[in-house]
């Protein structure tokens, strides 16, 4: 398999991984994975650790560019990291006690579903809305939201980005650009918790596949995030619905029909 059969394969893979980033907190390891899985016959654990990798600069900056722009809740985006971390563990020791019960499509179903709910009833709460609720009430919010997302995703395996995007936006009453900022921030330091702990039982990944996914999806995660901050809200509402519509459609051709 050469380099450069390697290079297309991750380019095209950090395409669609870094435009459901910026666009929507998307996580890489959605897209990614069955794309390494499928063209380059990876071992899917080494899959999801670079997908994770990839994830991490790609959110980073992602997060810091809504955060430049006054779109990131960076105090409540703590309390529901620290609740979505802990939960997690949580979530996944119960289903390692209850076997056959993870929805592999799970990821794919939300990716598509979400897609069509923002093409169809955008999301255009404003940020004077958001400054109406009670700052304690947010509080409790953000942590008990965290801990369902925590719990959901350890359990299932998939779906933190877009369980947050759909909690904040849906239960929190988010605008669109502050959830999505809050959901890659914390997108960053969960990601980064998964890969590391993935090379440290797997070892070290492939060298140029890693590479490759991780500067791709940095690219393209930096321009979806520029183009979303300057954006208005119905043109982003409807950008991320169908980058997600896409991007869930993308997947499922890859996993289910090889």
């Amino acid at each position: 398999m050469t380099i450069f059969y390697q290079f297309i394969i991750c380019f095209l893979a950090g395409i669609g991984a870094g435009l459901g980033t910026g666009f929507a907190g998307m996580s890489a390891a959605a897209v990614i994975s069955p794309m390494l899985i499928t063209f380059l016959k990876m071992e899917p654990y080494a899959a999801v650790g670079i997908a994770l990798a990839s994830d991490v600069l790609a959110s980073a900056v992602s997060a810091y560019t809504y955060g430049k722009n006054k779109n990131l809740d960076v105090k409540n985006g703590l309390v529901m990291m620290a609740s979505v971390l802990c939960f997690t563990l949580v979530g996944s020791w119960v289903s390692s006690l209850v076997p056959g019960t993870a929805m592999g499509g799970f990821s794919t179903f939300m990716t598509l579903l979400l897609g069509v709910k923002f093409i169809v009833k955008p999301v255009m709460t404003t940020k004077e809305a958001m400054g109406g609720v009670d700052p304690q009430k947010r509080i409790l919010q953000s942590l008990l939201c965290g801990m369902a997302v925590g719990f959901i995703c350890g359990f299932v395996g998939a779906g933190g980005g877009m369980m947050m995007l759909l909690i904040l936006t849906g239960v929190l009453g988010y605008e669109l650009k502050t959830a999505v900022g809050t959901s890659v921030f914390i997108m960053t330091f969960t990601a980064l918790t998964g890969a590391l702990s993935h090379f440290a039982i797997g070892g070290a990944p492939e060298l140029w596949p890693l590479v490759f996914c991780v500067l791709s999806t940095l690219l393209w995660a930096r321009i979806a995030a520029r183009f979303a901050n300057k954006a208005d809200p119905i043109v982003l509402n409807r950008a991320t619905g169908a980058v997600l519509v896409l991007l869930g459609a993308a997947i499922l051709f890859v996993n289910y029909f090889p």
